[in-house]
């Protein structure tokens, strides 16, 4: 086992209710389930994969600022780094998410935003490159996590660092007319084109279509907002990992900032909820963990 060098100073626990004896973190690391201690000497507690039959666990990583914004939206500065400002804390934390998944989902529009996408562990956190792929293999997964992006006109830049890295297997989920689209991709490494829809993209059917034909238990969702709320909307995301920035970004009329749930709006009847799992500090950041919940209603929709 390769010990982690971690981001600098461990995260600080401030509170957990996954709180387990070592006899019970050892049972089930040997079941693969346990975050390996390594990892917990530096980001403290547990983090246990469960499994979800028929479907694989569906986890979200998403950064937001003290009011809610995941992005500043401006041209040149729309990534989430901008908001994070890059804290190697956060992007350690990302890389460790990373690390366990056996699939990375995004939208196009993330691909569109940052061409430069790459899903690996060691791409977002560099220093830790060894210890994350040494992780990997030792958990039977390949080095690069599967690529799912979900797409209503199949349409990717040509210059997307994905259609260009001949390790990367990327599928893309579509419409009828973006699978038409995507058909005309020049993709480097192996490409899968899913067809799931006329209008939009049936997320359940995906979900069966990774566990059952991928063999894919656990993945990662990195957004965009549209993604994540329509996966919300179909019940599908497990849990949630959310970076809270220290940073205002605020918005006005002329400066729409998303926040990391857009293009779905709730009745309090339907609205999902999360129940917090855990939360982590370190430096003005806060890092939380939480369970996400569904209410029943007379239409079925959760």
């Amino acid at each position: 086992m390769i010990q982690p060098k971690g981001p600098g100073a461990p995260y600080q626990l401030l509170f957990s209710t996954e709180q387990k004896s070592s006899e019970q973190l050892s049972t089930e690391q040997g079941n693969g389930l346990s975050l390996p201690e390594v990892f917990r000497q530096i980001y403290p507690g547990d983090w246990t994969l469960p499994t979800v039959e028929g479907r694989p666990y569906v986890y979200t990583n998403f950064a937001t600022s003290r009011d809610g914004r995941i992005s500043y939206n401006v041209k040149g500065q729309e990534a989430a780094a901008f908001v994070t400002k890059a804290d190697p804390h956060d992007r350690w934390l990302m890389g460790l998410l990373r690390m366990r998944a056996d699939a990375v989902l995004i939208g196009d529009g993330t691909i569109r935003m940052e061409p430069d996408y790459n899903p690996t562990p060691e791409f977002i956190y560099p220093p830790e490159t060894e210890a994350f792929m040494a992780q990997r293999l030792a958990d039977g997964l390949d080095p690069v996590p599967l690529v799912v992006i979900l797409s209503l006109n199949g349409a990717l830049p040509a210059h997307a660092h994905c259609l260009h890295n001949p390790d990367q297997h990327l599928v893309i989920a579509t419409t009828a007319k973006g699978a038409a689209n995507a058909r005309t991709i020049q993709c480097a490494g192996h490409l899968d084109i899913l067809e799931l829809g006329e209008d939009s993209a049936d997320l359940h059917k995906l979900m069966h279509i990774l566990y059952d034909n991928y063999g894919v238990r656990n993945l990662l969702c990195e957004g965009g907002a549209h993604v994540f709320a329509g996966l919300l909307d179909a019940g599908l995301v497990d849990e949630e990992f959310v970076t809270w920035c220290p940073v205002f970004v605020g918005r006005d009329a002329d400066h729409f900032r998303p926040s990391y749930a857009e293009g779905v709006a709730w009745l309090p009847d339907a609205a999902p909820y999360s129940e917090p799992i855990s939360l982590h500090k370190a430096g003005d950041y806060l890092y939380l963990r939480t369970r996400c919940r569904y209410q029943k209603t007379t239409d079925d929709r959760r």
